[in-house]
């Protein structure tokens, strides 16, 4: 990616949306972070992304799940950066629980944030891409979404519908030179993971190379997408051979 593009990140002021908004923003891109609640955060990164790499870097407070507001942010991120060329979605919430005593309302917002909220945003931004012939999408699945977990009924169905959709638009969005991929971590050490601590040494058992995952490597494999002319439909695991 030599030319400077603007990448839209959902999810992007902690954890694999920050690193990866830095990684981009190292290659020199421009990066519009969109956030849910922690605006300080947002504005902090942004600050240091422009110090640090000289490009141009604004948050977006936006609930992904509200295909009205989805589409408005994406509007005025076209309108404010002039065009939009890589959308990383990577929003995601967690609400565990066994599914003979799963509310529904955590099913249903599990659902909305992880897997609408990830079509809403590819909905709004493919048309952009459409005119340009021109579009990276990397969408943040999970090993879940592959495998499953107990206790993660609504999480693991998002996210193995994130790799339905990915595989889906890759199909319809090739010929105009829009990639779309997917890539499912494994346990990665971030705040959604913190919880997990009293189990960590559990999960550790079952990653063949004996540690969690950072975010950045995450991060390295989302410019390896998007920076690639020919990978699409795919679905990359970064698990350290969890997944096997």
């Amino acid at each position: 990616m030599n030319e400077r593009k603007t990448a839209v990140i959902t999810g992007g002021s902690r954890g694999i949306g920050s690193a990866t908004a830095s990684k981009l923003a190292e290659m020199g891109n421009d990066i519009a972070i969109i956030y849910a609640g922690n605006r300080e955060k947002a504005e902090a990164l942004c600050c240091e992304l422009e110090e640090r790499f000289a490009i141009k870097a604004q948050s977006y407070c936006c609930d992904v799940s509200d295909f009205k507001n989805s589409g408005e942010t994406v509007a005025k991120i076209k309108e404010e950066f002039g065009g939009i060329d890589i959308l990383i979605n990577n929003a995601g919430i967690t609400k565990d629980g066994l599914l003979p005593f799963m509310k529904e309302d955590d099913f249903d917002r599990v659902i909305e944030v992880n897997l609408k909220g990830c079509f809403n945003m590819m909905r709004h931004c493919t048309p952009i891409f459409l005119r340009k012939r021109y579009g990276r999408i990397v969408n943040i699945s999970s090993v879940v979404g592959i495998h499953g977990n107990a206790g993660q009924c609504n999480y693991a169905a998002s996210k193995a519908g994130i790799i339905g959709l990915t595989k889906s638009a890759a199909k319809e969005l090739a010929a105009k030179n829009i990639l779309c991929n997917a890539i499912a971590p494994g346990f990665i050490a971030t705040d959604m993971t913190n919880v997990l601590k009293d189990s960590e040494e559990k999960w550790i058992k079952n990653i063949p190379v004996g540690r969690a995952g950072t975010a950045e490597e995450v991060a390295e494999t989302a410019v390896f997408l998007v920076s690639s002319n020919y990978i699409t439909g795919q679905v990359i695991g970064v698990d350290g051979g969890m997944g096997m």
